[in-house]
């Protein structure tokens, strides 16, 4: 029973990205979206896979620099067969996190066990990870302040919970509210939230290391954004880069919610949502999204090839 109970809740992500993708679907013209993913650019497929290169190799350099950082050393071309890994176990896994922790189990191993290296090597990814979202984050909220296709999406947003005051209901806002209380008491009864701070002071935030991270978080989040911009080229859309560019960073901020299969079905959903309330195409926006997730899949396919070689 405990086993059955335990493989339902592994598949939900799964579920919940096919009944997203379900209710998108429903909701699009489905010949309008065929239209738009017909006939993709060779030349921008290219490109864009292309892009995945030195993102993965900067993404595993960020690692090593936070590894080496806690005292938890990691030679490059291991950090990088890992990343490489953990990327295509992302992609195949549901919660598009289970790859992470593969990454961060497998160097814990190498340390010695009576070192603080395996809380580090657990630490390292949790902090590595966090640097990449704060990145998208300072992006995404740049686009606050310098772009109008937000404030016009921001605009329309507050007229629709003006005119149905349910849009945001009591009890879900609750319901958020004590999830995050319970998380803060969880990592404040480990003593996580301790560690954390500790080890991000360290990784992070040393004078040291601070500008280090921020410049290759800041790089890697724009190499995601040109792939997103790729692939819309590569279909043909001719969507205004400026516009793109400042939608692209709220789309990649759903999919950092660990509640899908690798971001599919809430990238769709919220590319439906914000492209409808900038006013475009709503099949052009879930067809980029959509190809987005085929082009990262293909990407991460050298991690395919690691984990054979691993293979007994």
């Amino acid at each position: 029973m405990a086993t059955s109970r335990r493989l339902a809740a592994r598949l939900l992500p799964a579920l919940g990205s096919l009944i997203v993708l379900a209710a998108v679907f429903a909701w699009l013209d489905r010949d309008a979206l065929r239209a738009a993913l017909v006939a993709p650019s060779p030349g921008w497929l290219a490109a864009a896979l292309l892009l995945g290169v030195p993102q993965m190799a900067l993404s595993a350099w960020r690692w090593q620099l936070t590894a080496h950082r806690l005292d938890a050393p990691l030679p490059f071309g291991r950090a990088l067969a890992e990343y490489y890994l953990g990327s295509f176990l992302n992609q195949v896994l549901p919660g598009g996190v289970l790859g992470d922790a593969s990454r961060a189990w497998r160097h814990a191993r190498t340390q010695a066990a009576d070192s603080p290296g395996p809380r580090a090597a657990w630490l390292a990814v949790v902090l590595e990870r966090a640097s990449g979202q704060f990145a998208l984050l300072l992006l995404a909220l740049a686009t606050l302040l310098f772009s109008p296709v937000i404030g016009q999406v921001l605009g329309r947003a507050f007229a629709g919970i003006d005119q149905d005051s349910s849009a945001a209901p009591l009890p879900v806002r609750l319901a958020l509210t004590g999830a995050a209380l319970v998380l803060l008491f969880v990592l404040r009864r480990n003593g996580l939230l301790r560690h954390l701070a500790n080890a991000g002071q360290r990784a992070l935030l040393a004078r040291d290391a601070l500008w280090r991270q921020l410049l290759a978080s800041l790089a890697i989040t724009a190499s995601y954004l040109a792939v997103y911009f790729c692939c819309a080229r590569m279909l043909g859309i001719n969507t205004p880069a400026t516009t793109l560019l400042a939608l692209i960073p709220w789309v990649l901020l759903a999919m950092a919610l660990p509640l899908s299969l690798a971001g599919w079905g809430l990238r769709e959903g919220a590319a439906a949502l914000l492209w409808a309330a900038a006013g475009l195409d709503v099949a052009q926006g879930v067809a980029i999204s959509i190809s987005y997730g085929l082009v990262v899949l293909l990407s991460t396919l050298p991690g395919a090839w690691v984990l054979a070689r691993r293979a007994p």
